[in-house]
């Protein structure tokens, strides 16, 4: 319901939206150009009264003085052409320029303020005000969602190259997009009564008249007491009317000065809601704090961005998301079918789980975890179907599911069945599906079938728990899932480099052709997507359906393709792969992985890999143009078979993208593994992470498990964990 809300309102207010934010983003440049042409007080103190006797030396026929919130001074005078207005130095009222009022900045606050549209105008821009805020806060709670909770509101960003771009804009600007937008809400009621704001309560002019001829401006008591920093306005008396006064308006309140005898003669300190209202339209405006302005007017320009990145993502789960046929409204349903997902995969079988139901006879509701309802009437069972992110963590949809269930008293009639969606070559094998499950036993859910796992998304697995499912229920359910094939680019192979033949461990390094088509970026473009060293190539066999994923060892920048690969015995697609002549094809599609990747900035970086492990750690000294300290630890089997890239790494040395070189080789004499490079090197080690340094290790999980626990020994010392640096994202595995 959240996101259709964000989405429907996001769409519908967008041009008056636009116009708002825009001509913000230009206005808020305006206190910072006043303030850098206005002239500074001078270091000792001037009173209000020394500038007016200064002012009126300057222009006999001065009508007021007004210190403007940049702190320029403007003097209003009657000339010879009539009323006029110059810029006077506060140190000595001479002239400095002419004054007229921008009439850019006039059409702009007009468009800004009312669309040219008078008090209807108003009314509407006020209106797309409370939807941007509307927008903020709901953008700002589906963000909480997807990342887990509040607890890890700063954490990194997941999803594609777009998904980030929104994530991370959006939680940058949120704070000064809710300042400009509460604020608008309240000048807004201000200007059509319905708050005061104060401005209408001022001293009654006093009755009675001056006491004597007029005082020289400069003696006058009451004004000398006063600190040019506090003027806002000085109205002088009407020369043709012997019983005017001087007006004075100050930072504090406002009065009447007699010019003969130079007492206050009546004066009024504003009202609580006068300053509210002023300390809220100078938050508003950047008028009189220009930094603050600047800070708003960043946030408004990220709304045009967060607008099309939206829609982008918008649009592209809508593709991956096709609508689900005849899905009931969640209080009438009888089934209820809540789906975890980070990629868009889970859905299909949640697409086929709902379609067999509801041929026999079912209403069934299919919906994101993250919907999870507090009740479902009608329900008699409810399914949850999910995969896992990364390292055991919530998909996309499904961030803020375990704290909505802590959320739920008591436990539903219904019973539930949980289905994981994963990949055993990870460590965590559908890690979060075994803690949903762990989490509905504890909060005293009752069980429709026991925890069950899909590994790979296989049609043959989900079949046969289909099978368990349709003897449970007493259904004829038949759950035959076709994936849909992911749409691919052919890659040509230009190059291939063999090792590991020697040592029974067959390797190959490849290099493949840019497709012809380019498409920019992520997107939404269909053409190829740019990538970078750490992303994934998915290699789809001819009449498979499942892509196989191997790290990239590039970059776009690089204008190739690269990939390491170990053949594996009857593996089909280390199979296909090791087959490849140059000029062969395959098919394959890019996936970001961006979880996987050394942090911007010249911290030392780590690197720690064995075997194929090595590719996109490659990748990433080949791109360290900026030659940061990068050091790795490669371990292999014979230097002489194995040692994957040597003539590059060589190179890379030379020319300072690589710091420094450690390598382990288990099969020669005096040989050992990578773990014993990092035991010898454990001083410096310490060192390197105590200065702040990124840990990053690719290869198979006990490598990856052994270079953790001998790291976890070596951080002893200085009182540090490999759990304390993932934390703080300087601890990164790619592990397989």
């Amino acid at each position: 319901m959240l996101r259709w809300i964000h989405k429907v309102l996001a769409l519908s207010v967008i041009l008056p939206l636009m116009a708002l934010v825009i001509s913000g983003s230009v206005l808020s440049v305006m206190p910072a150009w006043d303030r850098a042409g206005g002239l500074s007080l001078p270091a000792e103190g001037i009173s209000v009264a020394d500038l007016a006797g200064w002012t009126t030396g300057t222009y006999p026929g001065v009508e007021q003085i007004k210190r403007l919130p940049s702190g320029k001074v403007i003097a209003f005078y009657s000339g010879n052409d009539g009323s006029t207005a110059s810029v006077v130095d506060p140190s000595s009222g001479k002239p400095v320029s002419d004054y007229a009022p921008s009439a850019f900045e006039r059409w702009m606050t007009n468009l800004h303020r009312s669309f040219f549209l008078g008090d209807g105008g108003r009314m509407a821009a006020g209106a797309a005000a409370l939807a941007m805020l509307v927008l903020t806060l709901s953008g700002l709670q589906m963000t909480v969602r997807r990342m887990g909770g509040w607890a890890h509101i700063l954490g990194h960003a997941r999803g594609s190259t777009v998904q980030r771009l929104h994530a991370d804009l959006g939680r940058l600007a949120a704070l000064g997009l809710m300042v400009s937008t509460l604020t608008a809400l309240y000048l807004s009621l201000t200007t059509f009564g319905v708050i005061p704001d104060g401005l209408s309560q001022t001293p009654s002019f006093p009755t009675m008249a001056p006491s004597g001829p007029a005082l020289p401006v400069e003696k006058i008591a009451s004004l000398r007491g006063i600190d040019l920093g506090q003027l806002r306005e000085l109205t002088f008396p009407n020369p043709a009317s012997a019983n005017d006064l001087f007006h004075l308006t100050t930072a504090v309140g406002e009065g009447y000065v007699d010019p003969a005898s130079g007492e206050m003669v009546a004066w009024q300190d504003h009202t609580v809601g006068r300053q509210i209202y002023e300390f809220i339209y100078m938050m508003h405006t950047g008028q009189g704090l220009w930094w603050v302005g600047l800070l708003l007017g960043l946030s408004a320009l990220s709304v045009p961005v967060l607008g099309l990145s939206g829609t982008v993502v918008w649009w592209s789960r809508r593709r991956a998301r096709a609508p689900i046929v005849a899905n009931v409204l969640a209080k009438a349903a009888d089934t209820v079918i809540l789906v975890g997902s980070e990629g868009g995969s889970t859905w299909g079988f949640a697409r086929t789980l709902h379609a067999a139901l509801t041929a026999n006879g079912h209403k069934v509701h299919t919906a994101p975890m993250d919907c999870l309802a507090r009740s479902y009437p009608a329900a008699r069972r409810m399914f949850l179907l999910t995969a896992t992110y990364g390292d055991g963590t919530a998909p996309a949809t499904a961030g803020g599911f375990l704290e909505r269930l802590d959320g739920i008293g008591e436990p539903p009639s219904f019973p539930v069945a949980v289905l994981g969606f994963g990949d055993r070559q990870f460590p965590r094998f559908c890690q979060f599906a075994r803690d949903v499950d762990a989490a509905l036993i504890r909060s005293g859910w009752t069980s429709l079938l026991p925890l069950e796992t899909i590994d790979r998304q296989s049609p043959q697995e989900f079949a046969r728990w289909g099978e368990a499912l349709a003897a449970v229920m007493g259904d004829d359910l038949v759950l035959a899932h076709v994936p849909e094939r992911p749409r691919t680019h052919a890659l040509t192979l230009i190059e291939r480099f063999d090792y590991g033949t020697e040592v029974q461990a067959p390797t190959c390094v490849l290099r493949f052709a840019l497709p012809k088509s380019r498409g920019f970026g992520r997107l939404g473009s269909r053409g190829w997507p740019r990538f970078s060293a750490g992303d994934l190539l998915a290699v789809l066999p001819p009449g498979c359906t499942l892509p196989r994923y191997y790290s990239l060892a590039s970059s776009a920048d690089d204008a190739f393709v690269e990939i390491c690969v170990r053949k594996h015995s009857g593996g089909l697609c280390s199979g296909l792969l090791h087959g490849l002549r140059p000029g062969d094809t395959i098919e394959a599609f890019v996936k970001a992985n961006p979880s996987f990747r050394p942090a911007r900035g010249r911290k030392p970086v780590i690197l720690i890999g064995a075997g194929t492990g090595i590719g996109p750690l490659a990748g990433f000294i080949r791109a360290n143009s900026g030659r940061r300290p990068v050091h790795l630890y490669f371990g292999g089997r014979d230097p002489a078979s194995d040692f994957l890239y040597r003539r590059e790494i060589g190179g890379w040395l030379d020319d300072k993208r690589l710091t420094s070189l450690s390598t382990a080789f288990s099969r020669v004499k005096g040989g050992g593994y990578v773990q014993d490079r990092l035991r010898a090197d454990a001083d410096r080690l310490r060192t390197l992470i105590a200065e702040g340094a990124q840990v990053l290790v690719c290869g198979g999980r006990d490598m990856a498990a052994g270079v953790m626990e001998t790291l976890g020994e070596l951080l002893v010392p200085a009182g540090l964990t490999p759990a304390f640096l993932k934390a703080q994202g300087r601890y990164v595995e790619d592990v397989y």
